[in-house]
């Protein structure tokens, strides 16, 4: 693919070349307008794996968005513009562990393939581990609903790498349900096979904690999902910790655009 130098910037059709943006990176680029048309991409033999390839992605597409709709309200400060990318990639890789299913209808069992996940920092450019450097504790319950993200006392000026202008933070305990996905024949899509449990979440933070005071005493932050739904074997939960950071003005916190981590630390 060529990537245009110079200094004339467009976006469009000029005779047999397209000129595009692709979010997330700079400069602009080109290719050749071409290749099968859309009636030969459904219907040809020739494009059978074609097809096959386009069904099984577009379900890891939508396995990957609920991920992101059940975090939804981090995901604003919490992520990079590759992260939709990058979770479709993720889906492919346990899509392709399933060997019960035809090709092209292959299952997305994450509830089989939890390493493909964990450990995921949904900004790969902020590393949750670099930010935040204090021993902690995460425990689930018995019943899959719920998790405690525990720190004893600890001085935030040795173990927090905070942005400049930062005055406080607050840590995140999020946990979010995840279904396994499987095609539906009659829909002709692909569904999560418990879409009652599917992104159901909660999302629980700390008190604001001052970036320049020493913490005395143990930080717990503890999340329920609500309703404490019954989990089955078709589910996992993800479990996310994360930092956000702040500045204070008067009575008032404001949030931080930049140094923000949010990191899927385990999956039960």
């Amino acid at each position: 693919m060529a990537k245009q130098a110079g200094p004339l910037k467009y976006q469009g059709t000029l005779g047999d070349i397209r000129h595009f943006k692709i979010k997330g990176l700079p400069g602009h680029y080109a290719g050749l307008v071409g290749g099968p048309s859309g009636e030969q991409v459904k219907t040809a033999s020739e494009f059978e794996r074609t097809r096959e390839n386009m069904n099984e992605f577009s379900g890891c597409a939508s396995a990957g968005k609920s991920i992101r709709v059940g975090l939804s309200q981090l995901m604003k400060q919490m992520s990079d513009p590759q992260l939709t990318g990058r979770l479709t990639a993720i889906m492919k890789k346990i899509n392709l562990e399933d060997q019960t299913e035809a090709r092209g209808y292959r299952a997305i069992l994450i509830s089989t393939q939890k390493q493909h996940l964990t450990g995921l920092a949904f900004n790969r450019n902020v590393s949750f581990d670099s930010i935040f450097s204090a021993p902690f504790t995460l425990v689930n319950n018995t019943e899959r609903n719920g998790a405690s993200f525990t720190v004893p006392a600890f001085n935030p000026m040795s173990f927090v790498n905070s942005p400049a202008g930062a005055t406080h933070f607050r840590l995140i305990n999020a946990i979010s349900v995840i279904s396994d996905f499987a095609y539906n024949s009659n829909s002709g899509n692909y569904e999560p096979i418990e879409p009652a449990l599917n992104e159901v979440s909660d999302v629980a933070y700390s008190d604001y904690l001052d970036l320049g005071t020493k913490i005395n005493v143990a930080t717990e932050v503890t999340s329920i999902l609500p309703g404490s739904p019954a989990m089955n074997e078709n589910v996992s939960v993800l479990n996310c910790i994360g930092i956000e950071f702040y500045q204070q003005v008067g009575a008032n916190y404001y949030l931080f655009n930049s140094g923000n981590a949010l990191k899927i630390q385990n999956i039960f």
